[in-house]
């Protein structure tokens, strides 16, 4: 027995060096030329070729909570910033192939890649940009890698080596690989990099969560000063040809103490802000750090096939422990108020609160009160009509309703002018050697007849700043984005109309005109056609007074020939209201002075006497 088990034994270790033999001289591994440089940060893999990425992911899923396993791990090299291409990225390619996965939510369609774990494609499903919905991550030549992680500062690349995929659930899926540091005494530190994104089924925000693990060992992550970069860009979407205000823009916010601050592209931001948001006309990113110190950083670098970019930073600085784990949240969708306000109240798939994420949206200046009442009243008129565009013709004529007392008492003035007219023509003429002695005597003038030269103007006045109010309002209202008011013709009330687009992206020089559109000449005709009617008489003469009637709408008509068409409609119908307004006022005045003039007895002329 003793002997039988001897003899196994001898044969058993005969079998193993002759296979450890024809491995090495069948399977010997490559020699690593002079002239690649070595890695100081590497990307270690499990040893086992017959499986593929996805098996992979299954046999070796990162433990939560625990240290990451390197048992039977080879070292392969990590490209990228501090990362150097190494000999063993060929066999890299056999352990995980590339792939992309897709989460589909009520509302999104994300597509991500498990090189380096980034986002290359976000959908918003209901939203279109022409016709395919709305990708808020907007690619240049290249594809897209936003949510990127680099190991370093600003400069340093993106980790874009291929990392396993382990899909937890339809709408959670972590991007894991291990890699190895030399440090300064030569040995090596190893740690896992996980990237785990967290979705939600109706909601536009994700949570990403961001693992270094070193193990149970002593570590220090520190990379030129940073444990890594997260980054977004290049863009947000949708697409567009160029940043002009009337189309689209970008802005750059950060939330600090409970107020909203613009901030700089390009300049350090180490005050950590409760968020940080580069908006568009109608869509918005948001970052939201859940960490102790960090730093930002808006970057407008450009990119190959891109018309602008708006890059986002965010430097995570060194730490000397072993395990880093840093929770984001993000949000990519629309700029709408109601939907930004539900992370206020925790109306949201994370149940988070009071982060004013709605103050995105929100607009500044003197007259925001303004716009705000505006548009509550717009929407008011919607829920009735459901068309954007008569709503705005609604709102136009209550406008012009509630300034009536106004508009009358204007008119009043104008025709009080007309009658003092030669009164003082005739002063004109007498102290016209004189300035200042025309100036006290009109004063004079206008006191004895009760008359106050502003008082023409004041209806004027006050309606400007609702003509201010409204162009924010159609400019910026999310729900004006695609309102169809004329279907064939103003398909979209936030943006110009257009009868006949030029071809092949044809601009007109200097004007940078691309298409033929309407509502800027029947604005023309339609304040050509006010000025007529209101022109006092006796100022067909006053060449002034001409310039205002003429030359003022061809000036407008430049300005306006771009601006949305739903400020072209409410200006067209208030000039065209006015103008009905204006005959109404006429009529009634002029009967007004006839039955004046009817009640007042005939003057008496005395008889002349006869000379004797």
């Amino acid at each position: 027995m003793e002997r039988n088990t001897i003899l196994a034994i001898v044969l058993s270790s005969i079998v193993l060096i002759v296979s450890f033999v024809i491995q090495g001289v069948l399977y010997a591994p490559k020699p690593q030329s002079a002239s690649e440089p070595v890695s100081p940060v590497t990307a270690i893999d499990t040893m086992d070729d017959r499986l593929s990425g996805q098996q992979l992911a299954d046999a070796f899923p990162p433990a939560q909570g625990t240290a990451p396993s390197y048992a039977e791990t080879t070292m392969t090299a990590v490209q990228g910033g501090i990362l150097t291409a190494g000999s063993s990225a060929d066999t890299q390619e056999a352990f995980v192939s590339l792939r992309h996965v897709t989460i589909d939510t009520d509302i999104l369609t994300v597509v991500l890649t498990n090189a380096g774990g980034d986002v290359v494609s976000w959908k918003l499903k209901d939203h279109k940009d022409k016709d395919s919905s709305v990708d808020m991550i907007f690619a240049g030549n290249s594809e897209a890698r936003a949510f990127s992680i680099a190991f370093g500062d600003l400069d340093a690349a993106p980790v874009s080596e291929l990392l396993h995929v382990n899909q937890i659930t339809p709408l959670i899926v972590e991007f894991y690989r291990d890699f190895t540091i030399l440090s300064g005494a030569g040995t090596e530190e190893r740690f896992r990099l996980i990237k785990r994104y967290e979705f939600k089924p109706n909601d536009y925000m994700f949570e990403l969560t961001v693992t270094l693990d070193g193990g149970f060992s002593k570590h220090s992550f520190n990379f030129f000063g940073n444990a890594y970069t997260l980054s977004f860009g290049p863009q947000i979407g949708p697409r567009f040809a160029k940043l002009d205000s009337h189309y689209e823009y970008r802005q750059y916010f950060t939330f600090t103490n409970g107020r909203r601050r613009n901030a700089k592209v390009n300049e350090i931001i180490d005050n950590r802000p409760s968020w940080a948001a580069i908006t568009g006309k109608y869509f918005t990113f948001v970052a939201i750090p859940y960490l102790a110190q960090f730093s930002m950083n808006f970057s407008d670098r450009a990119e190959p096939g891109l018309p602008s970019a708006s890059r986002f930073y965010l430097q995570r600085p060194a730490a000397n422990i072993s395990k880093i784990e840093d929770t984001y949240r993000f949000y990519l969708g629309p700029r709408s108020p109601n939907i930004l306000a539900n992370y206020n109240t925790g109306n949201n798939g994370f149940n988070i609160r009071d982060t004013r994420l709605d103050e995105v949206a929100n607009t500044r200046g003197i007259l925001a009160p303004l716009e705000v009442v505006l548009k509550w009243l717009l929407i008011r008129f919607y829920s009735i009509v459901k068309n954007y565009g008569v709503a705005i013709i609604l709102l136009t004529m209550l406008i012009k309703i509630l300034f009536f007392p106004l508009t009358k008492k204007g008119s009043e003035a104008t025709m009080r002018m007309q009658a003092l007219a030669p009164k003082i023509k005739e002063l004109q003429d007498k102290y016209k050697s004189d300035p200042k002695k025309l100036q006290l005597e009109m004063g004079k003038f206008y006191q004895q007849e009760g008359y106050n030269p502003i008082s023409g103007c004041l209806p004027m006045l006050l309606q400007l700043p609702i003509f201010i109010a409204m162009y924010g309002l159609f400019n910026n209202h999310f729900d004006l984005r695609g309102a169809v008011f004329i279907p064939g013709w103003i398909p979209d009330l936030s943006v110009p109309e257009a009868i006949w687009l030029f071809p092949n992206d044809f601009r007109m020089p200097l004007l940078g005109w691309n298409a033929l559109r309407a509502l800027p000449f029947i604005y023309v005709g339609s304040q050509l056609l006010y000025g007529k009617v209101t022109q006092m008489p006796g100022q067909q003469s006053n060449q002034q007074m001409k310039m205002m009637l003429y030359v003022m709408p061809i000036v407008f008509f430049f300005v306006l020939y771009d601006v949305p068409s739903g400020l072209l409609i409410y200006w067209i119908f208030s000039n065209l209201l006015t103008l009905v307004q204006q005959l109404i006022i006429n009529r009634y005045v002029l009967a007004k002075r006839a039955a004046q003039a009817a009640a007042q007895p005939e003057p008496v002329i005395a008889p002349k006497k006869k000379k004797k």
